[in-house]
């Protein structure tokens, strides 16, 4: 058998992320396929009613007894150790790619890790689809429109960390090149932290409906502007409705790359990438840039290397920086909504 664990802190879109990948390498290798910890599906931070909007199998149940039998299989984790964040500093940026030793793992492994990559279930899409089915009474059509795009905002925690958190020039160039195509589209914002959205994109409605509703509107959406969050890209790879996305290119590092990704695991077929200039690249653009910034950049060349007390000192500099401009720019946004520069919503209460 080959499975994997839900990890308890894992939000959805990682916890989905564990069950297709393990499930198609189940499926490549002619394996059973199994879950352990499977009351944790579903069970987020910011929903404890499981997967009442889907009806997921999850194979045989591994038991906390049986997992001492199974060998474990940890995908690829390559850090690059930067002032970015307290975080970056000391447990690393996630940067890794596709992990080629996934396809080699043999039967009764568990399989832990990011295991985001395309490669890893890219041709069991149509089965992808059928595993993640929908029910029919919970399905929702109610926001698939020609001339509307869904925004999925990332609030929560990520609303502190400014390496992480995008800033309303992501989302109002990513406007920009959706109103290229239809200039008569309109903007509604799904996210789990409405609050959060208002500040950032006060002038466009903006809903949390429950986990499973935010879910099927963004699967069933026809256009889409997203966050640098995992929830979305099943739901936008699933979709039989979309026809063009918007992502954010170096995805969780958007704001501060300088040509390295966060991951290249998040570099998908199905997406298009805008940088912080408002210009859309392609997946294989984007695949090609990032091989060639591989080959020459010396921050690249430093990955899984813990910096030394030089490097430290300027990263403390680098950080506290960033954090400063940070802020200045929340209260620069909280002047703008308050003095009515920026327009707010009429139906907000």
């Amino acid at each position: 058998m080959i499975g994997t664990e839900f990890i308890e802190g894992f939000g959805l879109g990682n916890q989905l992320f564990c069950y297709v990948t393990a499930r198609c390498i189940a499926m490549e290798k002619g394996c059973e396929f199994g879950t352990a910890n499977q009351q944790q599906l579903g069970n987020v931070f910011h929903s404890h009613r499981g997967m009442y909007f889907m009806d997921i199998d999850l194979g045989k149940e591994i038991t906390q007894e049986m997992k001492a039998s199974y060998t474990r299989f940890d995908d690829a984790d390559d850090r690059l150790y930067m002032g970015n964040s307290k975080h970056d500093m000391s447990n690393g940026c996630y940067i890794s790619g596709a992990d080629d030793r996934i396809h080699e793992v043999s039967d009764n492994t568990l399989i832990y890790g990011n295991m985001q990559d395309e490669s890893y279930f890219c041709r069991y899409r149509n089965e992808i689809r059928s595993w993640l089915h929908v029910k029919e009474e919970a399905d929702s059509h109610e926001y698939t429109r020609d001339n509307l795009c869904i925004i999925n905002m990332r609030g929560g925690e990520y609303t502190g960390h400014p390496e992480l958190y995008l800033d309303r020039r992501y989302w109002q160039n990513a406007i920009r090149n959706m109103k290229k195509i239809r200039p008569d589209m309109q903007f509604m914002i799904v996210t789990e932290d409405v609050e959060s959205a208002r500040k950032v994109l006060p002038e466009y409605e903006a809903h949390h409906f429950d986990m499973g509703k935010d879910y099927v509107t963004i699967k069933n959406a026809r256009y889409l502007i997203l966050s640098n969050s995992s929830f979305a890209i099943l739901p936008t790879m699933t979709s039989e409705t979309l026809q063009y996305a918007i992502a954010p290119k170096y995805w969780a590092r958007h704001n501060v790359s300088d040509g390295f990704w966060s991951s290249e695991q998040n570099i998908y077929s199905f997406l298009h990438y805008q940088d912080r200039k408002g210009r859309v690249f392609t997946a294989g653009e984007c695949r090609s840039e990032l091989a060639e910034y591989k080959k020459h950049s010396k921050l690249y060349a430093r990955r899984n290397i813990r910096p030394g007390k030089a490097r430290i000192f300027c990263q403390v500099i680098r950080r506290k920086l960033l954090y400063g401009r940070f802020y200045l720019q929340k209260i620069w946004r909280s002047l703008e909504r308050r003095s009515g520069i920026i327009h707010t919503w009429q139906g907000q209460n």
